[in-house]
């Protein structure tokens, strides 16, 4: 179902009274200003899918206000992503303010005051789903309103270049089809919330298990490289680096320690095979990705309760043997 409304053949005072209620042609009122009710004109198409009502917008400036009254007379609050296309908007929610520029989109919430300002003509769409539709805790919402997400690589671009598509060729599917569709964006909604907190899907526990052997597979394959970080380690997996730490925090440990008590096992071990001679602990260190020497001889020291030498020489008065941990991670290494 689709309705359109524009302003472009009434008289100006007409025109005025219409273009008010522009920007609060969506789920949730507003109180809205005008700073030049005679000249632009403004146009709304708004349409349903499923849960999800897509409204574009185009019209000119204008100053919009979402007070404690409108929200203590409404029913159901609505969560609210704003695809910036033409002029800048600048979003006041929760502390924080945001200045869109085209192309980008943010997140409201209508459970909360917010104040909208467009000081240009403007064209955006909005994108208006119920809170009770999605699966999420108020404070991960509440942390994602009035910040700037630009389109490009992860979840961000997944979600931009979804909702446009959806903005533009919803009109040509069936209402079944299109149901389907705005559950979907509703599911994407969700995700980002979702990953932006660090918090895998609640109906999938499994999954953050998984994805933590994923990654632990993938940093014993390049325990190597000195460059191993978690931005590189995240982009490797397809997710944000908020949610890698959430995956370790839950190990009681960090990326950052793990990568390194397992570099550390694999100096010791190599630093026992070799005790007579082979490589040096300098080259040894340098092989498992410590870029300084002495550096790994600190934390070497700090693990272990001896120097890299210390333990080279007592493995060669017949001390402790290396562990079969040790000599379980001998093949992580690629070659």
């Amino acid at each position: 179902m689709c309705s359109t409304l524009s302003t472009s053949s009434l008289s100006p005072s007409d025109r005025a009274e219409i273009r008010r209620g522009a920007v609060s042609l969506r789920f949730v009122p507003l109180r809205v200003g005008l700073s030049d009710a005679e000249s632009a004109t403004a146009a709304v198409t708004s349409r349903r899918l499923g849960p999800l009502r897509v409204s574009t917008v185009s019209a000119g400036p204008r100053r919009a206000v979402r007070d404690h009254r409108m929200i203590t007379r409404d029913g159901e609050t609505h969560l609210t992503l704003t695809l910036q296309h033409r002029g800048t908007a600048r979003l006041v929610q929760d502390r924080r303010e945001v200045l869109l520029e085209p192309g980008q989109f943010a997140l409201s919430d209508s459970a909360r005051p917010f104040l909208l300002e467009l000081p240009e003509p403007f064209g955006f769409t909005a994108f208006d789903v119920p809170r009770s539709s999605l699966d999420l805790a108020g404070r991960d919402v509440r942390a994602l309103t009035a910040r700037a997400f630009s389109p490009g690589a992860g979840c961000a671009g997944v979600v931009a270049a979804y909702l446009g598509a959806l903005a533009r060729d919803a009109a040509d599917v069936t209402p079944e089809t299109a149901h389907q569709l705005g559950l979907t964006a509703c599911d994407l909604l969700a995700a980002l919330v979702r990953e932006e907190q660090g918090r895998p899907a609640p109906e999938t526990p499994e999954a953050a298990r998984a994805m933590l052997t994923r990654v632990q597979t993938y940093v014993l394959r390049h325990l190597a490289d000195p460059g191993l970080a978690p931005p590189a380690v995240a982009a490797a997996h397809h997710i944000s680096v908020r949610y890698l730490h959430k995956l370790f925090e839950r190990e009681d440990t960090t990326l950052a320690k793990w990568i390194q008590a397992r570099r550390l096992d694999m100096c010791r071990r190599d630093l026992a095979r070799h005790s007579l001679r082979g490589p040096g602990v300098a080259s040894v260190a340098r092989r498992w990705g410590f870029v300084s020497a002495a550096h790994f001889s600190r934390v070497f020291r700090a693990a272990y309760g001896m120097s890299p030498t210390e333990w080279q020489a007592e493995v060669r008065s017949g001390g402790p043997a290396p562990t079969p941990a040790d000599e379980a991670l001998s093949g992580t290494r690629e070659g």
